[in-house]
């Protein structure tokens, strides 16, 4: 789907805009774009001190020119450096002898009025760190943020994560990928290897939904029942095909969990685990060969493949072929269903393109200073892939009819 571009602001010309530009022009020697900017900072300055100025005989009851009888009053003005779009910028701020006085357009405490927040969060989405963005910020504003700044604005997003985690899930998934990426984190000064496992979902209008993101480094099948269980208790009642790969304990966490449920293990990655033990040489030919097993038109002919496939290949590579026929009874799940059903539950190929986005992650830095850090930065990655996500997957009503029947009575009509 392409992408929507974002409205190109015109710029409407008035007889009072024309006024203001002239009396700007007067007013400040503008040579260049950025005295316009040194203009508008100022502009920027003296106009808040006049709103505050108008909220102050708001709080009094009166103006500044009026007598009144009330005990509070005008008390000078404090200076306050805050941060704006154009730069940091010095405002006068009124106060009141009482000290009660609460602006409202820059409050108290608040030194910074450029939305800068988000432009954090949005660059932190896109995988750039606390530095990176320190320093673009610098840049483009000309203020310093320094780096636990920049941690502090984007812990704000932890709230939303734990409310994102803990949402309600749908009764019933079709069909759930689960799937990990490696990623080095800082723990106590030692780096350790972390996985994050991402569960996405099909649900039963064939759009793709993330459904959880766990961090972890103990895969058991404990670990995984626990995983699946928080999946129930936020309301899934049925899954009808898991596809992973081979994560330990995967398999009777699934059994435990969800008895019904099929467990499919990723084609790709048992192709990929195959082809490791292979050199460039022969990589293409044992690919092709490969094929002839996952692509059978029913599991007979796919065992028929696969002793082929062993008995050519074997010899030359001993190990190659022993995982196909352990995890025999996790591969050969596909050969029930049609070429087109196949094609959605025998590969994570569903979650690649988020996987693709995670993986920049690992190229923009190398080292996460915590496993919160590395949360943050998923979440906030997750939530800028899926904004694309607005349509079905391909052939869906085809999937979901074969699947209705292959599992009858368990999909909603």
């Amino acid at each position: 789907m392409a992408r929507q571009k974002k409205p190109v602001h015109r710029v409407q010309m008035t007889d009072g805009k024309r006024n203001i530009i002239r009396q700007l022009l007067e007013e400040y020697d503008i040579e260049t774009a950025e005295d316009i900017q040194d203009a508008l900072k100022d502009l920027l300055g003296g106009t808040l001190k006049e709103m505050m100025e108008a909220e102050m005989d708001e709080h009094l009851g009166y103006e500044k020119s009026e007598r009144s009888d009330n005990d509070d009053y005008r008390n000078g003005y404090k200076r306050k450096q805050v941060n704006s779009r154009y730069g940091s910028m010095e405002i006068e701020v009124p106060q009141d002898r009482k000290s009660t006085f609460e602006p409202q357009v820059v409050k108290k405490r608040q030194k910074d009025i450029s939305d800068i927040d988000q432009k954090i969060i949005s660059m932190y989405a896109k995988g750039m760190t606390t530095r990176q963005i320190s320093e673009t910020i610098e840049d483009i504003y000309g203020f310093e943020t320094s780096e636990s700044f920049i941690s502090d604005v984007t812990d704000k997003i932890l709230p939303q994560i734990e409310d994102w985690q803990n949402r309600p899930l749908d009764d019933v998934y079709p069909i759930l990928y689960i799937d990990a990426i490696h990623y080095s984190v800082r723990d106590n000064g030692v780096i350790r290897k972390l996985a994050a496992y991402v569960i996405l979902g099909i649900n039963t209008e064939g759009k793709k939904e993330v459904l959880t993101i766990t961090i972890g480094d103990n895969e058991s099948a404990k670990y995984w029942l626990s995983v699946l269980n928080e999946l129930k208790n936020r309301g899934v009642k049925d899954i009808l095909i898991i596809c992973a790969d081979g994560l330990t304990g995967i398999k009777e966490a699934i059994s435990a969990a969800f008895p019904k449920t099929e467990y499919q293990r990723c084609i790709v990655h048992q192709v990929r685990n195959t082809l490791k033990y292979v050199p460039d040489k022969d990589r293409k030919a044992f690919a092709t060969d490969l094929k002839t097993i996952y692509q059978a038109a029913d599991e007979q002919k796919a065992l028929a493949a696969l002793d082929r496939v062993t008995e050519k290949w074997s010899p030359k590579y001993p190990n190659s072929m022993k995982r196909w026929k352990d995890n025999w009874d996790a591969v050969s799940p596909i050969f029930k269903f049609s070429t087109t059903v196949r094609k959605v539950i025998y590969t994570t190929n569903a979650i690649e393109s988020l996987n693709s986005t995670y993986r920049k992650l690992n190229r923009q830095r190398s080292v996460f200073p915590s496993d919160t850090a590395l949360l943050k930065a998923l979440y906030l990655a997750t939530f800028e892939s899926t904004k694309k996500w607005t349509t079905t997957i391909r052939d869906w009503g085809q999937v979901y009819g074969e699947l209705s029947i292959m599992y009858e009575g368990r999909l909603p009509e």
